[in-house]
C-alpha cells in the first residue's frame, strides 16, 4: 500500500515532548547521581576550544536562518544540487614515497581499485619533479585529475605536469596545481611571492576543471589549532590570493574558480560536519561582498587530520579515519583523502593503502553515506553548531584582516592564538579529559608494531607540527628504551568489591606511560601486602581501595611499603593520609604523573 508523505506522521500517537518535561527528568537523574545543579543545560553543557557552547539539547527554536537548498547560494548544503548516488566524493588519495617505480605501483594500484585522483608530494620531502613522466606512466590524465603538492617546487612541478599532458595531446580532467605560497610560508617560515600563483593561475585559466591554487588550512590545524581557527585563516587566506589574481588581471568569478581548499577532519564527526558547512557559508559570504554571489560554492578538498593519528596501538587509526572520512563525506567536501592506517610507522604499505581505499567503498557503497546531499541538514545541532562554529571562524578572520592579512598575521598573531589553543589542548590531554584510545586510554603494552621504511622528513621552519598523543608516546619510548619496564606495584587493600576500580584506573594510567602494573591479594594485612610489594621487585607502589577502607588501613600500609623499600608510594583517590607520598585521581596531570614516577625509578631519560 502506498502512504502519501502528508499522510504519514511518525510522531502520531505520542505526547509532544517539551523542554520544560526534558529539563524536570535531567535533574531528577543529576540529582539522584548526586549533583546539585540548577540548570541541567549548564550542568551538562560543555565548550569548544573555540567557544562555541554544545548543549545536550536542541529543539526548533534553535534553528538559524534557512541555509537555503543544496547547490544554491550560500551553498552550506552543498555545492550539489542532487546527492551523489552514484560516484560518492572524488576518493583523492596521497602518495609521497621517493621511489618514483614504487609510486607508480601504488598509484595504479589506487586507481584501478576504487581511487578516483591522484595527489603528489613533490619535491622536498616527496618525489623528485623530474620523476613525474615515470610516475605518471599509464596513468590517463584526461579521467584521472592530479593534485600536485610540491612546495618551493611548485612551478617547475606545474610545468613539468602540464608539458606531459601536452605531448600526450590531452587536457588534465582536473585537480590542481598547488600553488600556496601563504601556505607554504606556515609551514618552512620563509616568505614567498604570490606571483608565481598568480602566473599559473593566468596560464591554465583556459582548461576546464584545472585549478591553479590550493588553500591549504592543515597547517593551522597541525599546529593545534581549533577548527574556527582553521577556517579563519583559510578565509585570510583564500581572500589573499583573490586580490592577487583581481590584481593580475584575473575577473573575480575566474579568482574564484582558480581556488580550491583544503581542510583537516577529525574524528569528531559533528564537528567535522559542520566545519564543512560553515567552511562554505563563509567563503559565499566572500564572494557575495566581492560581487560574485553566484560564484562562491566552495571546492572542498578533506584530508584525515595528521594530528590525531598515532604512533602507538596504530590499528585505532582505522577507527579514527573512519570517523573522519564519514563526517568529510556528510559535511560535503568533494574530495576526500583518508591517510593510512601506518601514516605515523613511517611510507605505508600496500595494506595499509587498500584499507584506506575500502574505507571510502565502504562508506559510500555500502553505508550510501552519500546517496543524499546534505545529510545533516536539518539538524537542530548540526545547523546550530553550523551557525555558532561560523560567527567564531568569521570573527577571528576579522581579526587576522585587522592586522594585515595573512601574511603580516603570520609574524605573531596567528603562532600565538594556535599556541594558546595548544596548550589548552594539551592540557586536557595531560589530564586524560581528552582521552586517546590506545594512548592515554587502554594502552597496550605489549603491542607488536608494524615495522615501515622511514618516511621523508617534511619541510620545517614555520608553525609547529604535533600529534595529539606526543607526550604519552614519549614516556612510552622511554620506558621502552629501559632495559627492564618500569613497574609500579598497585597495594590493593580489602575485597574485589572495594579496590576493582581505583585498581584498574591506576593501572591505565600507569600503562599509559609504558610503565607495567602487578597488583597485590585483596588483604588489609599491611605485613602481607608488603611481603607481596617485595616478591613483586617494583620500586614504587600505589593504594588502591575505597575511601572508608582508606581511612581505617592506608597509613598502616603506606608505612608496611616504605619499609620494604618502596621509593614512593602513591595512593588513587584524594585525600591526606600519613606515609602516602602523592594521589593520582580522574582529573590529574597523569604526565606529570608519569614524569615523576620515571624519575623516582631512576629511568634514563
Amino acid at each position: 500500500m502506498t502512504v502519501h508523505a502528508e499522510e504519514f506522521h511518525p510522531g502520531a500517537g505520542f505526547p509532544p515532548g517539551t523542554r520544560e518535561e526534558w529539563r524536570r527528568l535531567a535533574l531528577e537523574v543529576l540529582r539522584k547521581s548526586g549533583a546539585e545543579v540548577a540548570s541541567p543545560e549548564e550542568a551538562l553543557a560543555y565548550a569548544t576550544y573555540d567557544g562555541v557552547t554544545v548543549r545536550p539539547l536542541y529543539d526548533a527554536s534553535d534553528l538559524p536562518a534557512d541555509p537555503g537548498p543544496p547547490g544554491f547560494p550560500p551553498f552550506v548544503r552543498g555545492t550539489r544540487a542532487v546527492g551523489g548516488a552514484l560516484s560518492g566524493w572524488d576518493v583523492r588519495q596521497r602518495h609521497a614515497h621517493p621511489d618514483p617505480a614504487i609510486t607508480r605501483e601504488a598509484v595504479l594500484a589506487d586507481l584501478e581499485n576504487g581511487g578516483t585522483s591522484l595527489w603528489l608530494v613533490l619535491g622536498e620531502g616527496g618525489l623528485d619533479i623530474a620523476a613525474l613522466p615515470e610516475v605518471l606512466d599509464g596513468v590517463y590524465l584526461d579521467l584521472a585529475p592530479v593534485v600536485l603538492d610540491a612546495g618551493a617546487g611548485t612551478a617547475r612541478a606545474a610545468d613539468a605536469y602540464l608539458r606531459l599532458a601536452d605531448a600526450r595531446g590531452t587536457a588534465p580532467a582536473g585537480g590542481n596545481l598547488g600553488a600556496d605560497p601563504i601556505g607554504l610560508r606556515a609551514r618552512t617560515g620563509a616568505p614567498v611571492p604570490l606571483d608565481e600563483a598568480v602566473a599559473l593561475a593566468r596560464r591554465v585559466r583556459e582548461i576546464p576543471a584545472l585549478r591553479a591554487i590550493t588553500v591549504d588550512a592543515t597547517p593551522y590545524h597541525d599546529a593545534g589549532g581549533s577548527d574556527a581557527e582553521e577556517l579563519g585563516c583559510s578565509l585570510a587566506t583564500g581572500v589573499a590570493y583573490l586580490r592577487a589574481l583581481t590584481d593580475g588581471g584575473l575577473s573575480v568569478q575566474e579568482a574564484l574558480g582558480q581556488v580550491e581548499f583544503r581542510y583537516a577532519a577529525t574524528a569528531d564527526q559533528f564537528l567535522t560536519i559542520a566545519k564543512f558547512r560553515a567552511a562554505r557559508l563563509l567563503w559565499a559570504r566572500v564572494a557575495e561582498a566581492c560581487g560574485a554571489p553566484g560564484h562562491g560554492g566552495q571546492v572542498q578538498h578533506a584530508v584525515t587530520s595528521s594530528a590525531m593519528m598515532t604512533a602507538r596501538d596504530p590499528y585505532v587509526n582505522m577507527l579514527r579515519t573512519t570517523l573522519a572520512c564519514f563526517g568529510a563525506g556528510v559535511g560535503g567536501a568533494e574530495a576526500i583523502t583518508v591517510q593510512p592506517f601506518d601514516a605515523r610507522l613511517g611510507l605505508p604499505d600496500a595494506f595499509a593503502r587498500r584499507i584506506a581505499r575500502n574505507t571510502h567503498a565502504l562508506l559510500v557503497e555500502e553505508a550510501h553515506v552519500a546517496r543524499v546531499a546534505d545529510p545533516a541538514g536539518g539538524s537542530w545541532y548540526v545547523e546550530r553548531l553550523t551557525a555558532d562554529l561560523a560567527a567564531a571562524a568569521w570573527e577571528w578572520f576579522q581579526a587576522i584582516e585587522a592586522a594585515g592579512g595573512a601574511e603580516a598575521a603570520l609574524e605573531r598573531l596567528i603562532p600565538e592564538r594556535l599556541a594558546a589553543t595548544r596548550d589548552r589542548r594539551s592540557r586536557d590531554i595531560a589530564r586524560r579529559t581528552w582521552p586517546i584510545t590506545g594512548v592515554s586510554e587502554f594502552p597496550l603494552l605489549d603491542e607488536r608494531r608494524p615495522v615501515r621504511r622511514p618516511a621523508p622528513e617534511p619541510a620545517t621552519g614555520g608553525l609547529p607540527r604535533i600529534h595529539y598523543a606526543q607526550g604519552f608516546e614519549a614516556l612510552r619510548d622511554r620506558a621502552d628504551r629501559a632495559p627492564e619496564r618500569p613497574l609500579v606495584f598497585l597495594a590493593t587493600i580489602g575485597p574485589v568489591a572495594a579496590h576493582t576500580a581505583r585498581a584498574t584506573f591506576a593501572a591505565n594510567l600507569f600503562q599509559a606511560g609504558g610503565i607495567a602494573t602487578v597488583a597485590g591479594g585483596a588483604t588489609t594485612d599491611p605485613a602481607q601486602i608488603a611481603e607481596a610489594f617485595t616478591r613483586s621487585g617494583a620500586a614504587a607502589a600505589c593504594l588502591c581501595s575505597g575511601d572508608k577502607l582508606y581511612a581505617e588501613h592506608a597509613a598502616a600500609v603506606a608505612a608496611a611499603l616504605a619499609g620494604a623499600g618502596a621509593r614512593k608510594v602513591w595512593l588513587a583517590g584524594k585525600g591526606h593520609y600519613e606515609g602516602v607520598d602523592a594521589t593520582l585521581y580522574a582529573g590529574c596531570d597523569a604526565l606529570d604523573v608519569l614524569r615523576t614516577t620515571f624519575d623516582d625509578l631512576g629511568v634514563a631519560p
